[in-house]
């Protein structure tokens, strides 16, 4: 079983505009994000390094459409996102973005399978079309023997891959992974990132956010943020 339909062909599914997120902390503006220009390409796997403060997570959430630019503009899929509605956001969102977190954000009193059930429940989609997307994919991920388990129940490995299987329920274009090793030992975090390296290869846009130097050197093309710019946009091997 594959995530993606049909393959996706190479154009700009991201583009940004000259955004800008600033915030107003008393009498000071921070620029969060500083005139970034970018432009990603259907198919493409990113990662986004940088210290702490320099803008991944505002990026981020910018791209994720869980914030908006205070100046410039986003397109998503040929789709002007900056003046959107809330409610318009949130189903693009729900139907174009899939999010993994270094926290996992599972919902602790649902099962396993329920929390990968859960955006299909939202997207009003019938118990028997939920039975018959989860089952393969829960065991695609392996944990088809964990699907009443509580995520007290899971190893961190486990729960990232109820994370991952959630976020790639309603097959989105892209993927958005926040530190998805962070909380992970060396084993459960390689198995992860294989996971994740996979539905990339099968068409799904992939971009992680990470300190880990060796986790972001894997990525095809690798950005490095500072003060809120793409200080450094480079393709692996160049």
């Amino acid at each position: 079983m594959t995530f993606m339909s049909s393959p996706v062909e190479a154009a700009d599914l991201v583009e940004l505009k000259s955004v800008d997120r600033h915030f107003q902390l008393g009498d000071q503006t921070v620029k969060a994000l500083d005139a970034v220009d970018l432009s990603i390409s259907c198919g493409e796997y990113i990662s986004v390094m940088g210290p702490s403060g320099s803008g991944k997570s505002t990026l981020l959430n910018i791209l994720g459409l869980l914030d908006q630019p205070s100046r410039g503009e986003y397109i998503l899929d040929g789709i002007s996102t900056t003046t959107l509605k809330d409610k318009a956001r949130a189903a693009y969102r729900q139907s174009e973005i899939g999010f993994v977190f270094q926290s996992y954000h599972l919902i602790p009193r649902m099962t396993a399978r329920a929390n990968m059930e859960l955006p299909l429940m939202l997207a009003g989609i019938s118990p028997k079309e939920r039975a018959a997307r989860i089952k393969p994919l829960m065991e695609r991920l392996g944990i088809a023997d964990r699907a009443e388990h509580l995520p007290k129940q899971l190893s961190g490995g486990q729960r990232q891959r109820v994370a991952i299987g959630r976020a790639i329920m309603m097959k989105p274009k892209l993927l958005l992974a926040d530190e998805p090793t962070g909380n992970l030992d060396t084993a459960s975090g390689t198995e992860v990132v294989k996971l994740l390296e996979e539905l990339n290869r099968e068409g799904i846009t992939l971009i992680v956010v990470t300190h880990d130097l060796e986790l972001g050197k894997r990525a095809r093309r690798q950005i490095r943020m500072v003060d809120g710019r793409i200080a450094q946009d480079v393709l692996a091997g160049n």
